[in-house]
């Protein structure tokens, strides 16, 4: 080939280039434009008067056809309307590296599910096609914790189909990927269905122990485990319809009317008594550790054992993944039970301390440094106040006639 063709081809070539690299940024100029139409109509009148400066102003002058004085008037004026058209435009370019910086630039958002419309239709009542919108919002997707837990919360509470709930919740666990806390919330929402909605203690149960079995040594199991040794106790457990019954335990009667020496009543559990109560309780259900911390104030408080109960609390405090304000709260009950049973201003400063090793840096360790502080004022105010005896004084000196006057 010779080389007029060459330069024929590669022309095209430049050609196609030029205008495919026109053309891609054109298309994402009007992808990215608030009014592709208004974009176009600029392109278009811009084009126009750029073709009528280039192929008539300029070989006009050149052939004398108009006087070069007026050429300069005529690209002054078409200056002059491509920056009315294009001067906002030029202007937010410039400023879009600053503006980038609070409203996000020109990135495109990452897609989100929707579900105003399902909860729309769950507020009208219409709770089957709410479920419907959902699983449409969750085949794009099917990862979704919220949408998955919506769905539950409609199967459930809505539709009364606790069966579809449980398996929209086992589905969502078994999903790879989603933080422990919102396994544990979905679990922990399952066994309040199954308690409020179908009074089913062992299926309430059962969820429970799987936050256990799947989240081990952490607050959540812990929290589980409270709650399968206080489930006879639970509110929940009512029939919607069945009002809680409290129970008034009568006082005693006439009390300002009693003799000096009479007894107060019994109480209805002594401390003994109490102890062996909750003795009993954490032999079945170990890890209930408010069970555990009242144990160790009876222990205390009732049986003057502070070795027992400093026991239980240290149980406590070696758990592990404990957080810090847990810690520093059974610390500061240790603290309170060795100030009440007489422990010893050093013990109690070696337990306070104990809350300022652990997180020097804390709002607790803070807290415990000003205890510390204020540690003689606790002690002497915890101290026994001695008995001051009055002197004898003339009696029913109210009751004695008027004295005669002088």
């Amino acid at each position: 080939m010779n080389s007029p063709v060459w330069q024929w081809v590669l022309r095209a070539a430049v050609l196609v280039v030029v205008a495919g690299g026109v053309g891609w940024w054109g298309f994402r100029c009007l992808k990215r434009s608030d009014d592709p139409a208004r974009l176009v109509f600029k392109w278009v009148l811009s084009a126009l008067l750029l073709g009528v400066l280039v192929f008539w102003g300029f070989p006009a002058v050149g052939e004398g056809r108009i006087h070069p004085m007026l050429g300069v008037p005529l690209v002054a004026a078409v200056g002059l309307v491509l920056a009315i058209i294009w001067g906002r435009s030029i202007g937010l370019w410039a400023a879009r590296p600053l503006s980038s910086l609070y409203d996000g630039g020109q990135e495109e958002p990452a897609p989100q599910p929707v579900y105003s419309r399902a909860q729309s239709l769950q507020k009208k009542g219409r709770y089957a096609e709410a479920a419907r919108e959902i699983w449409r919002q969750l085949e794009r997707f099917p990862t979704d914790r919220e949408g998955q837990m919506l769905l539950a919360q409609i199967q459930a509470e809505d539709l009364k189909d606790l069966a579809a709930a449980e398996l929209t919740l086992t589905r969502f666990c078994a999903q790879p990927g989603h933080a422990p806390a919102n396994l544990a919330f979905a679990l922990f929402s399952l066994a309040d269905w199954h308690l409020r909605l179908a009074q089913d203690r062992a299926a309430a149960q059962r969820v429970l122990e799987q936050v256990i079995a799947r989240l081990p040594d952490s607050e959540f199991a812990r929290a589980a485990a409270h709650r399968i040794a206080h489930l006879d106790h639970l509110e929940m457990r009512l029939a919607p319809h069945e009002p809680k019954k409290f129970t008034v335990v009568a006082g005693p009667t006439n009390i300002g009317l009693r003799s000096r020496g009479e007894p107060d009543p019994p109480a209805a559990d002594d401390g003994e008594q109490e102890v062996a109560k909750w003795v009993r309780h954490l032999t079945q259900h170990p890890l209930d550790t408010e069970a555990r911390e009242r144990l160790a104030i009876l222990y205390a408080d009732c049986c003057g054992r502070l070795d027992l109960a400093t026991a239980e609390l240290e149980q406590l405090i070696a758990l592990p993944n404990l957080p810090e304000k847990q810690a520093a709260h059974w610390l500061n009950r240790l603290a309170d039970l060795q100030i009440r049973t007489g422990a010893g201003e050093e013990a109690i400063r070696q337990t306070l301390h104990r809350i300022e090793a652990r997180a020097p840096q804390s709002v607790h360790a803070e807290l415990a440094r000003q205890r510390l502080a204020r540690l003689k004022l606790e002690l002497k105010a915890g101290a026994a106040t001695p008995t001051v005896k009055l002197g004898v004084y003339e009696q029913n000196l109210g009751l004695k006639r008027d004295l005669p006057r002088r």
